[in-house]
């Protein structure tokens, strides 16, 4: 008997996320090549959301957002690995149009 297949659903404020991966080695806005090994300190990361309770007022599955990765719940479902957070722990979402943004775009 095959095992049965479950629809993840999140409850209250809770975050599903999925982290875009590092790129090997980074250039700085001066052009300097920063090698992968370089790790800093307290860095924040953008993420693509796939899933969200109930009680989440500002993201949807789709959205870009930013987060620290430090911390965080992992679970793995079906090979990939998600972060699991509370709303409040995401930094900022991207998003096409906004009237009160900073001004800079990715």
């Amino acid at each position: 008997m095959a095992d049965p297949k479950f629809e993840i659903q999140m409850l209250h404020d809770r975050v599903m996320v999925k982290a875009e991966q590092d790129a090997e080695e980074r250039r700085s806005s001066a052009g300097i090549v920063i090698p992968a090994t370089v790790k800093m300190a307290n860095r924040l990361i953008w993420g693509e959301v796939c899933g969200v309770g109930a009680n989440a007022r500002a993201v949807k599955v789709g959205d870009k957002v930013l987060f620290n990765p430090e911390e965080q719940y992992e679970v793995d479902v079906q090979g990939q690995v998600y972060l699991v957070m509370r709303e409040r722990d995401l930094h900022a979402v991207a998003t096409q149009q906004t009237d009160h943004g900073t001004g800079l775009y990715l």
